[in-house]
């Protein structure tokens, strides 16, 4: 964007720079209409910022979520097809998105609308403004907003109109070509989470390591001899002490007791034959304990130990820096203090069943009330469990275990009750093992894949910086020079501002 009048770089012969307020008319749209009955059977689209953030790379709004009735109109503005949209006020406008309409519409006051004048196009207009970042124009920090007088401001490189037309034919064969490859880039992308499903399906079915237990089939004890020693550590743990079992009722308790939880083929479930030695089980009954998390406020003063929420969890990892503290008494620290190997699981919300296993060096952390953490068996590989949990197999369970309809969640006693396939140790590390090899290979093709992605964006945004330099399509000496164009689109304004002045003195004059 130019932000210096004063040194206005060099333009192509026939061109001339202008105000963008000179070459389009340039507004706000409608305030929302409070209230269901406006939306009653209603048949009219109307523009949310939502709908533009949906488009993706298509340019023109045809249909909208919304749509309000005849009553919601009446003191509307609906503005014409061919009209430029984008957003000017909320986080929306660091997005830059910017939209056409297919048809006449009417929009939400969020988004501005930039109406062009005879001989400008409004595809040259779109990708004019696509190339303008509005971050730079915006005022207040919590709540960005811009001013249309800024926008209105704004400096335009304006060629003449046929090599508008050839700038706005070029740059659609470029990014037709371009979409075309950020399509496959996706494609590949929902290929890799394929990929991956099927190496944790294989990985959970055994057929991973079939071979290194074949080698070894004679040498490592069966599963059930593990089970048998986890129930005897579970009742080491708990013997001398009033909670017998491991499974937390509620936030306030810490456990009920359980002395055994029912394993798989008591409950009759339809499970698939597994490897030898290898058998069902269920979280609980190799688990030491399953608890709630602890319930207090969040503050950024260090007030005492680091306080992990469900909203710190981002893909698969915690920026530790920017998670928050608590207070809390030394008895209760010891109770939810987290430790090196620990599962947690959001049991509620928009992430329920997503489970982050904790590694590495920590901060002195709890965790919180919407967590649960799960403290397996030393018999047991955290990571062959934490593997598991992302697994199909697993995510079907929480779907069906899901309670609530406007939050769901899944309690610790559902969580405990998740069945899952238990192999002897010595093989849990090597299905980790094959797990981490075979994933591994998958990350670094996404790897590839997001370096694509990132690419075709700049590759996008250099061959509109070319457009609007003059640089990607020839100039043609023959075109009437921008000047004149630029001349008549003043006129037009001109004419249509004294047309809307006479238009409010009549509406005066007939309310006197």
């Amino acid at each position: 964007m130019i932000e210096d009048r004063n040194n206005l770089p060099e333009l192509p012969k026939g061109w001339v720079w202008t105000r963008l307020g000179e070459i389009s008319i340039l507004g706000a749209g409608n305030a929302a209409p409070q209230g269901k009955e406006y939306f009653e059977n209603g048949v009219y689209p109307f523009v949310r910022v939502q709908d533009m953030g949906n488009l993706g790379n298509a340019r023109y709004v045809f249909d909208t979520k919304d749509r309000i009735n005849i009553k919601a109109t009446e003191r509307m503005k609906l503005f014409p097809k061919g009209s430029v949209l984008f957003t000017k006020s909320g986080m929306s406008i660091l997005l830059n998105q910017r939209a056409i309409l297919g048809k006449n519409m009417y929009v939400v006051s969020h988004i501005g609308i930039s109406i062009p004048l005879s001989g400008i196009p409004s595809e040259w207009l779109y990708y004019w403004l696509k190339i303008i970042d509005f971050k730079n124009l915006t005022h207040a920090t919590t709540l960005p907003s811009l001013q249309l007088s800024k926008v209105q401001d704004i400096m335009t490189p304006l060629p003449p109109l046929p090599e508008q037309h050839r700038i706005v034919a070029k740059v659609e064969e470029l990014f037709t070509r371009l979409d075309a490859g950020v399509e496959a880039l996706k494609k590949v992308k929902v290929e890799l989470k394929r990929y991956r499903q099927a190496v944790l399906k294989h990985a959970f079915e055994g057929r991973l390591t079939e071979e290194w237990r074949e080698a070894r089939k004679d040498e490592i004890e069966p599963a059930s001899t593990l089970l048998e020693r986890i129930k005897e550590e579970r009742k080491k743990d708990t013997r001398g002490k009033k909670t017998r079992g491991v499974i937390a009722r509620s936030e306030s308790d810490e456990a009920i007791p359980k002395d055994e939880i029912a394993p798989p083929s008591a409950r009759n479930d339809n499970l698939p034959p597994l490897p030898e030695g290898w058998v069902w089980t269920r979280v609980g009954e190799v688990s030491r304990k399953i608890h709630y998390g602890y319930t207090a406020k969040s503050s950024n003063e260090k007030l005492g130990p680091k306080l992990l929420r469900i909203t710190d969890i981002q893909n698969n990892s915690v920026n530790w820096v920017s998670v928050p503290y608590c207070c809390i008494s030394e008895e209760d620290k010891e109770k939810y203090l987290l430790n090196e190997g620990d599962l947690v699981f959001a049991r509620t919300g928009a992430t329920v069943g997503k489970s982050f296993l904790i590694f590495g060096k920590i901060l002195e952390a709890v965790f919180a009330s919407y967590l649960i953490r799960i403290i397996l068996s030393t018999e047991v590989s955290n990571k062959f469990v934490y593997s598991y949990f992302q697994s199909a197999a697993y995510w079907q369970q929480i779907s069906i275990g899901k309670l609530g309809i406007g939050q769901p969640n899944v309690n610790a006693e559902k969580l405990s009750g998740i069945v899952l396939p238990l192999p002897p140790l010595p093989e849990q590390h090597k299905v980790v093992e094959e797990i981490e090899r075979h994933f591994s290979v998958a990350d670094e093709v996404e790897k590839v894949v997001e370096q694509g992605l990132k690419q075709a964006e700049r590759l996008r945004q250099s061959i509109l910086k070319k457009a609007f330099e003059g640089k990607l399509v020839p100039q043609d000496s023959s075109d009437e020079p921008a000047e004149k164009l630029l001349e008549r689109i003043k006129e037009e304004k001109a004419r249509r501002e004294a047309e809307g002045k006479a238009q409010k003195g009549i509406k005066r004059s007939r309310r006197l």
